[in-house]
């Protein structure tokens, strides 16, 4: 097994209030703690130095960057956790994928479960699988590959990961889901949380985030 070694450079914070914190989590950061000490630095951890009992609202995998949010109270938190049960805020990745996927834009809907015996894996399953659905589009190809928007109508872990490797356009560098070229392709896995858009739940303010794609 690979050792955890998380990259040093500082929190990037993209928005603080005093209800709401949104950083630029790097690749190779876990998001919450995972097990043993050896993996207490996370994305929580380190905003939590600035910011004391920050509280973590949704995940990104630990090989993902990109947007991060985080409630500054337990009330925060909830709230925003039902923004996020009821669809409505708004996401969009930046993705570098094996191929180009023809029709260059489309919705994947395929079914998803945790792959028990080869757990974090999940896999497609259609007859016990939890609903899953992504829309896609092209926006730019390349030689050997293509950089997608995609937008995830569900949340379901490793989600656009499974299903672009489903479709045979697998994100490159997933060292999960990638056959062994598309692996070779990148260094790390080509997957950013480049936009969130939702209202403020305190102050209604409509607040849309952007990151700049860092590969």
């Amino acid at each position: 097994m690979t050792p955890y070694t998380p990259p040093q450079e500082p929190v990037h914070y993209v928005h603080v209030d005093d209800h709401l914190i949104v950083i630029d989590k790097p690749a190779g950061l876990l998001s919450v703690p995972g097990r043993g000490p050896e993996k207490a630095d996370c994305a929580v951890s380190r905003v939590n130095d600035d910011h004391p009992g920050a509280l973590t609202v949704h995940r990104l995998d630990m090989a993902t960057s990109g947007l991060l949010i985080l409630a500054r109270s337990k009330e925060m938190q909830s709230a925003m956790s039902r923004l996020f049960e009821r669809g409505t805020v708004e996401k969009a990745y930046t993705a570098d994928v094996w191929g180009q996927p023809t029709p260059p834009e489309g919705e994947i809907d395929l079914p998803l479960i945790t792959d028990w015996p080869n757990r974090p894996r999940q896999k497609v399953d259609h007859e016990t699988g939890k609903p899953s659905r992504t829309l896609y589009e092209v926006v730019e190809c390349r030689a050997d590959h293509a950089r997608l928007r995609l937008t995830p109508l569900t949340g379901r872990s490793h989600q656009l990961r499974v299903h672009l490797a489903e479709i045979g356009h697998p994100i490159i560098g997933d060292r999960l889901y990638a056959h062994a070229a598309a692996l070779a392709a990148a260094p790390r896995l080509h997957l950013h949380a480049s936009e969130l858009i939702f209202e403020h739940p305190v102050t209604g303010v409509r607040l849309a985030l952007t990151s700049p794609c860092p590969f």
